[in-house]
C-alpha cells in the first residue's frame, strides 16, 4: 500500500500516506449524508422561474419539497442530489485502492471533508 501511495502528488494537500484514508473518509461522509437526505429523483419545479423549488419524486409517487433555490442554483442542487452519491462513493473507494491516486480525487475528497457536513 505504501508503494501505491507514494505515487500521489502532494500538491492536492494530503500527505501520500494519508491520501487513501482521505478518499475513504469522504466516501463515508457522502454515503452518510445521502442516507439522511430526502430520497427520490430530485427535479426543479414550482411556479416562479426566479425562485424554483427542488422537489423529490419518490418511487411510491409521492413528492416532497426539498429546497427553494435561485434559478442559477437549482440545476446544481438537482444534479448533485443524493442519487449521485453512490457513484461518487464508488469512485472515491476505487481510487483509494488504485495503483496511482489521482490528485484531483484527493482535492475533491478534501473539499467534501472541509464542507460543513463533512465531519
Amino acid at each position: 500500500m505504501a508503494d501505491r501511495l507514494a505515487d500521489v502528488d502532494d500538491a492536492a494537500g494530503a500527505q501520500p500516506a494519508d491520501a487513501a484514508s482521505v478518499l475513504l473518509a469522504a466516501a463515508d461522509v457522502l454515503e452518510r449524508l445521502a442516507s439522511r437526505a430526502t430520497a427520490g429523483r430530485w427535479a426543479v419545479g414550482g411556479l416562479l422561474a426566479t425562485r424554483p423549488e427542488v422537489i423529490a419524486h419518490r418511487e411510491d409517487g409521492s413528492t416532497e419539497h426539498v429546497a427553494e433555490a435561485r434559478a442559477a442554483s437549482a440545476g446544481w442542487i438537482v444534479t448533485l442530489s443524493p442519487q449521485t452519491a453512490p457513484h461518487l462513493v464508488r469512485w472515491l473507494r476505487a481510487t483509494a485502492g488504485a495503483d496511482r491516486i489521482d490528485p484531483a480525487a484527493v482535492a475533491f475528497a478534501e473539499a467534501v471533508l472541509a464542507a460543513p457536513g463533512g465531519r
